[in-house]
């Protein structure tokens, strides 16, 4: 007969190799998502990425046209096409340049694009801008021509609270961001159902608790949503008819910097995202210090200058 000793000694010793186990299974998972190897590289540096702001990137189905917003006095929408593998000069995108116009999202099929816009709602009357973002959406004529933008309809899209981030997955589901239509005051994003020709009532995403989800990027097959919570990205699985708890990505990806606009290309292979981080990818020569005024303008006029690139790294996801 064993030992109450020797049992509660052999007790103990199992529960440390399941923690062990449990701890090592989700530092795999962890693995699994985004190599510890990997470190973000930035995207079309001197191209798309630039001494500006440049945010939400965004893919047609064959990868090789991508939309994003970049702009100072105001944000415009502009693409970039990849020939012979390199991405050429960016043109602005023929339904924008005239108004603010950002948060770019091509549907899974790349046959619409939507957009944040401050746009009139209606062209033909008064021809003034309006405080309160709405969402638009414009439909794809041919390569690069689009039709007249045309905003959503929906009463949600109407209220005046503003909306940002639209993404739209196979089935037109809708996630966005609106930061003030909860009275909570912590900003929130919803889901909206498609209803075959309008979108149900939104329900807020609780992906962190009570904590601000902005910047939702909401997966074609709906199976996860990748989001923004304070600085960093977190991911959350599709569980049933709802979605679990974020789960936040590694130190590669949240380094402190702010990190915004998600998205995932259209292999599943890519994430891409906004940051303004600098460590690690600029440092000033102590050797040449104190600048002088070309140094500062070349710092100024650089890349890592504190604003918003579009960066990229490896990413797995299960299916």
């Amino acid at each position: 007969m064993l030992s109450p000793t020797f049992l509660s000694k052999s007790y103990f010793a199992f529960c440390i190799f399941l923690g062990s186990i449990v701890v090592a299974s989700a530092q795999g998972n962890s693995r699994s998502i985004v190599d510890t190897s990997d470190k973000p590289i930035v995207f079309a540096p001197g191209v798309v990425s630039s001494p500006f702001e440049e945010v939400a990137a965004t893919f047609t189905p064959d990868g090789n046209t991508v939309y994003f917003a970049q702009g100072t006095i105001s944000m415009e929408i502009c693409y970039s096409k990849r020939v012979g593998g390199q991405w050429e000069k960016p043109h602005v995108a023929a339904f924008s340049g005239i108004w603010g116009d950002w948060d770019p999202f091509l549907s899974p099929d790349g046959r619409q694009i939507y957009f944040v816009s401050n746009r009139p709602l209606d062209t033909t009357g008064e021809n003034k801008l309006k405080r309160s973002t709405h969402l638009w959406y414009a439909d794809r004529i041919d390569s690069n021509n689009w039709s007249e933008p045309h905003c959503l309809k929906d009463s949600f899209n109407m209220d005046g609270i503003g909306n940002y981030a639209p993404t739209i997955s196979r089935s037109k589901d809708l996630c966005f961001y609106s930061p003030r239509r909860d009275k909570s005051g912590k900003g929130k994003s919803f889901f909206a159902k498609w209803m075959v020709d309008h979108y149900g009532e939104p329900k807020p995403l609780m992906l962190n608790g009570n904590e601000e989800v902005s910047d939702p990027y909401l997966a074609p097959d709906e199976s996860y949503i990748i989001f923004v919570s304070g600085n960093d990205l977190y991911i959350s699985y599709r569980h049933g008819d709802t979605w679990g708890a974020g789960e936040k990505f590694g130190s590669q990806i949240n380094d402190g910097s702010s990190n915004y606009d998600p998205t995932v290309s259209p292999d599943g292979k890519m994430l891409y995202f906004t940051s303004t981080r600098i460590k690690g990818y600029y440092k000033r020569d102590p050797k040449s210090l104190p600048l002088d005024y070309d140094a500062l303008s070349k710092e100024m006029n650089g890349i890592f200058n504190g604003k918003g690139n579009i960066f990229m790294i490896p990413i797995h996801l299960p299916g």
